[in-house]
């Protein structure tokens, strides 16, 4: 949404004298200058308080002077306990702890910024909040209108910089007041207009000098900081039995990033078998099978029982096997959709979208007990097949670690992209309840700042986290170590798994092109991208603790240890025999699945 659009205050606020303004700020300052138009400073104590009524409790901050009047009296609210900062010298790092502080409370979170390239920086973290609706606010710090188009240092054009990445951008011109702005950003951000999902948007904020408080300013009294979050995980929830009138269909609930309980509740219901990605935050529960995507050809159109119909919540993300079935046009599907979402536009999906659990429940009928038993008999013997396997090697591998993270995880669970989380959909064993709430940058499933979302998650949930993330991913946002001054760490562990380089590659196609040796070691250099990275003198740089394992029982016995502050746990493996495993254990769990299906 950009400043053309009909919600946008535009230049309104420069004229509405009769707005409500701030009420002045701790030190007795007046809300208004002499002259009648805000100084920097007293434009901004608007913005804050405002941003403050709106219910943002979290804001980081990027060090800068343009911004300078923000991040004062942002300062000021920090000592009065009426917010907390965290403080970020990296923009993109600053972006997506911003984001991982919204995704755990719930809340708008902002992250401030000066002017320049340091706004460019926010983008991927943007895009993300994007496509996951995420109520990011990005505060952009501006020259004032005299200084744009003249070469002023550090200028340039910021309103619009994120195109449809936002839901809101507006431009406030020096002097003027805010809180219009603030007040429209927050609605846009949380979801308050019809048909629109909550998202990202942009305050551009100009600012004349002085950009410092007046002498007789001064911070108040400190209070100590507030806790703005208490601990919370996903509940299971409880739903109606089927109504016997249902018609008996062989349909299989599919729940990908970001379901929610709900489609545990659902399939337990109707008695259907649960196919649950491990972000979806309904991998629990009876009705779930651990390793689903293996046993997907074996309920398909030649099978003794083919599947009928997919019931979806959430998007799902992960596999090629689950994609094929929803693209399949004898499979009817629907889509659980009572908001408005943000990652797919209406009529792209062939999935009918319901808004309600009744019309679902009308389309996806109840399963028989047949059709429910052979699915989890089917996926018990899958799991042996695939733990005895992965026993027959004590070196660690990717589904190995995956299991054991996903076992040992406790309060919240960050799941890095690429490998790591499908390790964690093949390996990881459904718990009859849920033990971790599980979050996972899935909106544009990138590795950009990952270390970073999982510090704004430990801080804002408040609880025991742990990360899983490969090497690539953890070297990608190594900088996101680096903690502001006298923050307190977090309980945040960190699982790096480092076989040198992106193994995901591997087990793609590009895997075969390596094999077949037709472009040398051009798959290695520009996909594997192999690595001499010491961690261990990386987390000393940083002062985070470091430990680093090589089988399955150092990794549990790590696991196992409570957590103390920042941790990094190295799990040392070779990737070069991925491919060849994962064929053996597809093998397996085959030969398997064939035997209690006959």
């Amino acid at each position: 949404m950009t400043s053309e659009n009909p919600l946008d205050p535009i230049n309104a606020y420069a004229a509405a004298d009769d707005a409500p303004l701030s009420e002045g700020d701790p030190t007795g300052s007046p809300a208004r200058s002499g002259s009648g138009t805000l100084t920097a400073i007293e434009a901004a104590r608007i913005a804050v308080k405002t941003l403050l009524h709106g219910g943002v409790r979290y804001v980081v901050v990027s060090p800068g002077s343009r911004s300078a009047p923000m991040a004062y009296a942002l300062a000021e609210a920090d000592a009065s306990g009426r917010v907390e900062l965290l403080v970020r010298i990296d923009e993109r790092s600053a972006g997506f702890t911003a984001l991982g502080l919204a995704l755990s409370t719930g809340a708008p979170a902002a992250v401030l910024t000066t002017s320049g390239t340091a706004v460019g920086n926010l983008m991927p973290a943007v895009m993300e909040a994007n496509h996951a609706a995420v109520p990011l606010v990005v505060l952009s710090a501006d020259r004032p209108d005299e200084l744009r188009g003249t070469g002023a240092n550090q200028t340039t054009d910021q309103l619009d910089l994120f195109g449809e990445h936002v839901r809101f951008a507006v431009d406030v011109p020096a002097g003027t007041d805010p809180q219009r702005a603030v007040e429209t950003a927050l609605s846009a951000a949380t979801g308050v207009f019809e048909d629109t999902p909550p998202g990202p948007v942009q305050l551009n904020l100009a600012f004349r000098d002085p950009l410092v408080p007046a002498a007789g300013d001064h911070l108040p009294e400190a209070a100590g900081p507030g806790i703005w979050q208490i601990g919370r995980g996903p509940e299971p929830l409880t739903l109606s039995p089927a109504a016997a009138t249902l018609d008996e269909r062989r349909t299989v609930v599919l729940a990908g990033h970001d379901a929610g309980p709900v489609a545990e509740a659902f399939a337990r219901a109707h008695g259907l078998p649960l196919l649950a990605e491990p972000s979806s935050n309904s991998r629990f529960g009876p009705n779930a099978v651990g390793p689903y995507r293996l046993l997907l050809e074996h309920f398909g159109p030649d099978s003794a029982q083919p599947i009928e119909r997919v019931v979806l919540f959430g998007r799902p993300t992960l596999s090629r096997p689950v994609s094929a079935l929803l693209a399949r046009a004898d499979v009817p599907s629907a889509l659980y959709q009572p908001v408005p979402v943000a990652w797919y536009e209406p009529g792209r999906r062939t999935e009918l979208p319901l808004d309600n659990l009744s019309d679902l429940a009308d389309f996806s009928g109840r399963g028989s007990s047949a059709w429910l038993d052979a699915w989890l008999l089917a996926g018990a013997a899958a799991q042996r097949a695939l733990d005895q396997v992965l026993s027959e090697q004590p070196a660690a591998t990717g589904p190995t670690v995956g299991a054991l993270v996903w076992n040992h995880a406790r309060g919240q669970l960050v799941l890095g992209s690429s490998n790591g989380i499908r390790d964690v959909d093949l390996a990881g064993q459904p718990a009859p309840e849920p033990h971790a709430t599980v979050f996972a940058n899935r909106g544009l499933a990138g590795i950009d700042g990952t270390i970073s979302t999982a510090t704004g998650i430990a801080r804002g949930g408040r609880q025991e986290t742990t990360l899983l993330v490969g090497d690539v991913t953890f070297l990608h946002d190594a900088g996101g170590l680096l903690p502001g001054f006298a923050e307190n760490d977090p309980l945040l562990r960190i699982v790096v798994l480092n076989d040198s380089g992106g193994a995901i590659f591997n087990l793609l196609e590009h895997g075969a092109v390596q094999e077949s040796g037709t472009y040398g070691n051009a798959v290695e250099r520009l996909f594997g991208t192999p690595h001499t990275v010491d961690i261990a003198a990386l987390a000393a740089a940083y002062g985070v603790e470091h430990c680093s394992v090589r089988t399955t029982a150092e990794l549990a016995e790590a696991l196992a240890a409570p957590p103390q502050g920042r941790s990094i746990i190295e799990v040392r493996t070779d990737r070069s025999g991925l491919r060849e495993l994962h064929g053996r254990i597809k093998a397996a769990v085959a030969e398997a699945v064939r035997g209690v299906l006959a």
